[in-house]
């Protein structure tokens, strides 16, 4: 029996700010890609979720963008937004420096789970560059045509929307700065919250407190970092 092509939904109005992205032959590549790979291996996250982070946060109701590279490929892990797990996953060690920049910063107690979803809900999209992996396979669908998609979303947000603030950690997100226009938002970098890199910076950069203040100042609503 063929294998059902992947099934993922995207919110309304990214969808009609992406109309010209799903359209595009590279897309159709892409999608073409996922429904051979699905015939063959797990693919993390599930399809229904693959864009979780667009879902939980409307393009209209943007105020913080976190950028990831790729979802996790551990069993259960990925749930579509950059940094999250699901309640009862093990905490990723980057999530755990997240969290302990997050205490020292606000003060706020470490969190029982890593899930995000909160901070999405609020208006922080959490966007991984690539929106899906083979599981257990870091990486393996890099260069396939997600990041043209991803980059076109931020592309969109910064030149649709203003006084957005974009958390960039680690170089790779840090690449990502010449798509957006600095004179209309504001950026954050640090290195990245890997137990590799986390204390070359990232402990200690405050961007969860910078972030509120700069939304403070432009008449935002601030972030409520707790995530329960």
């Amino acid at each position: 029996m063929k294998e059902a092509p992947v099934k993922a939904v995207i919110e309304k109005s990214w969808g009609k700010v992406l109309s010209n992205e799903f359209r595009a032959p590279y897309f159709l590549d892409l999608k073409h890609f996922l429904q051979e790979e699905k015939k063959k291996h797990p693919i993390c996250p599930p399809g229904p979720l693959i864009f979780s982070a667009f879902n939980h946060t409307p393009f209209y109701r943007v105020k913080v963008v976190i950028l990831g590279q790729d979802p996790y490929h551990g069993q259960g892990q990925a749930h579509g937004l950059s940094f999250s797990v699901n309640k009862g996953i093990a905490k990723p060690p980057s999530l755990i420096n997240i969290f302990k920049e997050l205490q020292a910063d606000t003060g706020f107690p470490v969190p029982l789970h890593g899930n995000l979803e909160a901070w999405a809900k609020q208006g922080v999209l959490l966007l991984n560059a690539t929106l899906t992996v083979r599981a257990n396979m870091a990486g393996s669908h890099q260069g396939r045509g997600w990041e043209r998609f991803t980059d076109a979303a931020i592309l969109a947000l910064s030149e649709q929307r203003e006084g957005l603030v974009f958390l960039l950690w680690g170089s790779y997100a840090r690449a990502k700065e010449g798509l957006i226009n600095k004179q209309k938002h504001h950026v954050l970098k640090a290195p990245h919250p890997s137990p590799l890199s986390a204390s070359r910076g990232f402990f200690g950069c405050r961007h969860f407190s910078l972030a509120n203040e700069l939304l403070r100042k432009s008449g935002q609503q601030e972030i409520g970092w707790r995530t329960g």
